[in-house]
């Protein structure tokens, strides 16, 4: 076997995109997002999509070429990306692919989890929660079923919840219960390289990326987002909060705090899911990048003579 797939992960805020652009240039290959905010093209400011000045030094895939009005799921990602890869397999040996959904880049390596059929009347059901209860319903419901899942999922994201419970509910059994099962066969041989540093560090990144997209805009973006504010794309980290801000629930400082902390929220639950894939490889985020390039350089190699 002769491809390979470099997989940059790590929290939000990170550097994976820098590292990703490097290693794609080095290897003079393309660039496959899988970081599923920036799929849609009407959310740009409040998903850090890359400049244009990062999009045009190496072609990428899968980058606001959605609307938040298209239906879209992890399985259609999953076909659309192994059928992208094998496209781009014809002329390279290596891609890359970066992001920070781990739930998308891990049903590209090891395909998706089967669960199983749900009645309509659960699923029901747990909507009137959400709109008769709020939020906070269905997180403690969760908390209580499957504690394990609980650590993993986006907590305040409804429709990741939701799908958890009715699972549960439907099969008697937590949902975290139907993840990693055998993995999918692959045409091509991962090698995850991951971002990581000092907790305090990283936060501190997570709070100043925030406070520049206050200035460039997010607020306005999120404006203009808000009478579609019910849409699945947009149950999201730095939208969702200016909504309620919209909405007369909270002060504009309150919201812009409110993104910050989720964020960071976010990036712990991040390195939580990472964390358990032994595979991947870690790197320290303030690497000069040229020395990480050499580092992956070698991790590569290694990886080629052991197929040998």
């Amino acid at each position: 076997m002769s491809n390979y797939l470099i997989v940059i992960v790590g929290p939000t805020a990170i550097g994976k995109t820098q590292l990703a652009i490097a290693l794609a240039k080095y290897f003079n290959t393309e660039i496959i997002s899988s970081d599923s905010r920036q799929f849609y093209k009407e959310m740009s400011i409040g998903t850090a999509v890359p400049n244009q000045e990062e999009l045009q030094a190496v072609k990428h895939h899968c980058i606001q070429h959605l609307s938040i009005f298209d239906p879209y799921s992890v399985a259609q990602f999953e076909k659309e990306c192994l059928e992208l890869l094998a496209q781009l397999f014809v002329e390279k040996d290596i891609a890359v692919l970066v992001g920070g959904s781990g739930l998308y880049t891990d049903a590209v390596l090891y395909g998706l989890d089967h669960f199983p059929e749900v009645p309509n009347e659960i699923r029901r059901e747990l909507n009137s929660i959400f709109t008769t209860q709020g939020i906070t319903a269905l997180q403690q419901k969760l908390e209580q079923i499957d504690p394990a899942y609980y650590q993993r999922v986006d907590i305040q994201n409804p429709h990741r919840l939701i799908r958890a419970l009715e699972v549960s509910i439907a099969s008697g059994k937590p949902y975290s219960s139907f993840l990693g099962k055998k993995p999918a066969q692959r045409r091509f041989v991962p090698l995850l390289i991951g971002l990581h540093g000092e907790r305090e560090k990283i936060y501190e990144r997570i709070n100043h990326r925030v406070e520049v997209m206050v200035q460039r805009g997010l607020l306005e973006e999120a404006k203009r987002l808000y009478p579609h504010s019910h849409l699945n794309a947009l149950q999201t980290v730095g939208y969702r909060e200016l909504f309620a801000y919209f909405e007369g629930k909270v002060t504009l400082e309150e919201a812009i705090s409110e993104i910050k902390k989720n964020t960071r929220r976010f990036a712990k639950r991040q390195l939580t899911w990472y964390r358990k894939n032994k595979s991947v490889i870690w790197l320290d985020y303030d690497l000069p990048l040229q020395q990480s390039i050499e580092y992956v350089h070698k991790e590569l190699k290694a990886a080629v003579n052991a197929k040998k």
